[in-house]
């Protein structure tokens, strides 16, 4: 099942009204300062917030359908490469990419950074041939909307670096939209394998339009939120592909391009 099209239910929705107190809480706990055990920007583990404005949020954005009137279904990120064009989001995603549009930093209807379109995608054969939930992870290049942007995204917003496997058991912290938010949600928890390919985070609220999140590791792409399930089936569970050869391949492809 895939997550960006998956219906809501009548328990998300209470879930997602549950949440909006701790969602409220932790975020002042963040904008206080308050010293928690927690990811680098001061949230609890494990708790979901709205994720503020900074350079690290700002290089991940929403995926839209033609436009911004096209409603965003998926989540993708800037990363480093030769021509500082190259984003990171999941394969499901990228069902039909010369329709879609990329918006680092989207927020409440605008787009601060522009948008992008779509002029490359690289994806493995396992997935294009199959849907296997382990090449659940692609690259794309892409290009500015406005012709008249001479630089690149990269050069707007900076990409992370792309480190798979940089610990057993990481801490990560993913940035996401939900299709039912104008901002990105933030949150940063241990994680564990599933399988010996696929990895589980415990987040809540990483639902429909969190796919393609960027789940980072001290700062480097370690990950997309995919793979098993579209990414998981419900919103307090979501999933990656473990990196491995196959898509360290293809983001070597997608960053040497051109």
């Amino acid at each position: 099942m895939i997550r960006h099209v998956l219906p809501r239910t009548a328990r998300r929705s209470r879930a997602r009204r549950a949440s909006r107190i701790l969602l409220a809480l932790a975020a002042t706990t963040a904008l206080l300062g308050v010293g928690v055990p927690g990811d680098p920007a001061g949230t609890p583990l494990g708790q979901t917030v709205r994720a503020l404005p900074d350079p690290v949020a700002d290089r991940v954005g929403a995926l839209f359908a033609g436009g911004l009137d096209g409603g965003h279904f998926c989540t993708a990120a800037v990363v480093r490469s030769d021509d500082r064009d190259v984003i990171a989001t999941a394969a499901h995603c990228l069902e039909s990419p010369y329709t879609t549009v990329f918006a680092p930093g989207y927020r409440d209807g605008e787009a601060p950074y522009g948008l992008w379109r779509i002029t490359g995608v690289h994806i493995a054969p396992g997935w294009t041939d199959g849907q296997d939930p382990d090449d659940d992870i692609a690259f794309a290049t892409v290009a500015p909307v406005d012709s008249a942007e001479t630089r690149g995204v990269e050069d707007l917003v900076g990409g992370f670096p792309v480190e798979p496997g940089r610990s057993d058991d990481p801490t990560v912290t993913v940035i996401g939209y939900p299709r039912t938010l104008d901002q990105p949600l933030r949150c940063a928890n241990g994680t564990a394998l599933f399988s010996a390919t696929q990895r589980r985070i415990e987040c809540p609220d990483l639902s429909g339009g969190t796919s393609g999140s960027p789940w980072l590791v001290d700062g480097a792409l370690a990950g997309v939120l995919g793979g098993h399930e579209g990414g998981g089936t419900v919103p307090e569970v979501s999933y990656s592909a473990v990196m491995g050869d196959q898509a360290v391949e293809l983001y070597r492809e997608a960053a040497d391009e051109g």
